[in-house]
């Protein structure tokens, strides 16, 4: 409803002209759910009623909206100096809430013809459906693919039943040379991922993947970084409880300090997957792994204080939202790592590494040092190999010099 936002001696009649004008009330209701106030929601529909005057004069009609139209129109706006930053975000919204009532259709995703690009696309139907892996992290892989093609396979003409071993060692060496070793690690994953897909979709004779040399990441030679246990209480006394923005991200470090769950996994928790009744939440971890975890007490009476007082009405599902309108859910993993780094500030905590891993590291230290094994610890914090879990052993310092031998001749 246009009255949302206007008062009543408001030209509705022009803000309703134009083949969008039969859309704008329903939009207003939206952009109303999505907590937007009245200055912004304005400016808003007054855009919008520009732009469906401006279709009505080229004789366009709602069902040939698109993304091409916006910048149309938009390149015509910058001509006239009308144009402001804001105003494509405004009209990509319109087309959003058009397409989620089936108004027009989705948008259209230019496929390349490219045997590269189609090679990319077969890759990650395989990530996806034989391997499981989600969005997020083939979002990882395909740039690492793409590189590697790009070297090894356009740049040199080669097919790809021409490929070698030296291909696969040049690309990693040259890459290793230019990147941290955390960074080379995961390219040589990656390497050895498509090289063994481009095997078995029988693009090349001979599995190259296991000419893929391993990466030495020094990672089992550091201490594991982590905040000390009063430290940790330091950072979640640093939020603000009296406000919302304070009990919502009180709520987020609960999760990550208390259960070590993932940021990612905090952003894209969903209320369905909060079982109130037999106090447990649902997470689905990495490559699909689904675990059910205990809600600890504290952690509910949280994030039920933040739902019953502070979370914006709406249709999202996530359980956290954003407080400033749009109230959509976290876009990231990056927006928990951002509360964190806040909370960090607020406490004037400076350690090293400043992401939410920080916490759940710190976690698994104080599990460690209050007696948990090593295994245990891992079933917490759902690691998929022992491997991850043992550089733990190393903070033990009681236990480690229980196991250390005299130095022969005497102390030194």
């Amino acid at each position: 409803m246009i009255d949302l936002f206007y008062s009543h001696d408001a030209d509705f009649e022009r803000l309703r002209s134009g083949p969008l004008g039969v859309h704008v009330d329903g939009f207003a209701r939206w952009l109303s759910v999505q907590g937007y106030g009245n200055k912004t929601g304005q400016a808003k529909i007054r855009l919008v009623a520009d732009f469906s005057r401006w279709l009505d004069q080229r004789h366009l009609e709602v069902k040939d909206l698109n993304e091409e139209k916006v910048a149309r129109f938009l390149k015509a706006r910058k001509k006239q100096r009308r144009w402001r930053p804001r105003h494509r975000q405004s009209l990509i919204q319109l087309l959003g809430y058009l397409r989620q009532a089936d108004i027009i259709a989705g948008p259209t995703v230019a496929v390349s013809d490219h045997p590269r690009d189609q090679i990319l696309k077969q890759y990650a139907d395989y990530l996806n459906d034989q391997r499981g892996l989600q969005q997020l992290t083939i979002d990882k892989y395909l740039p690492v693919a793409r590189r590697f093609l790009e070297a090894r396979v356009d740049a040199q003409c080669l097919g790809l039943g021409q490929l070698q071993v030296q291909d696969s060692t040049g690309f990693l060496l040259a890459d290793s040379a230019k990147e941290s070793p955390s960074r080379t690690q995961l390219t040589a994953g990656v390497l050895r991922s498509f090289l063994g897909f481009l095997t078995q979709a029988g693009k090349v004779a001979t599995n190259l993947a296991v000419s893929v040399p391993p990466v030495a990441s020094g990672r089992s030679s550091r201490l594991p970084q982590f905040l000390e246990t009063a430290q940790v209480e330091q950072l979640l006394s640093s939020c603000d409880q009296s406000c919302p923005l304070g009990r919502r991200d009180y709520a987020v470090l609960l999760l990550v300090a208390r259960l070590g769950l993932r940021a990612g996994e905090v952003a894209h928790l969903n209320l369905e997957h909060i079982d109130w009744e037999a106090g447990e939440l649902y997470i689905r971890g990495k490559s699909a792994r689904e675990d059910r975890l205990p809600l600890l007490p504290e952690v509910g009476r949280a994030i039920a204080e933040y739902l019953q007082r502070d979370r914006p009405q709406g249709p999202c599902r996530r359980v956290f939202l954003r407080l400033q309108a749009p109230h959509q859910g976290f876009f990231s993993a990056s927006a928990i790592a951002h509360i964190v780094r806040c909370a960090l500030t607020r406490a004037q905590l400076q350690p090293a590494h400043k992401g939410a891993h920080l916490l759940r590291r710190s976690l698994a230290t104080q599990m460690l040092r209050q007696g948990a094994t090593l295994t245990q610890i891992g079933q917490i914090l759902r690691h998929q190999r022992a491997q991850t879990t043992e550089i733990y052993a190393k903070v033990d310092v009681v236990a480690l010099r229980a196991l250390a031998q005299p130095w022969p001749g005497g102390a030194q």
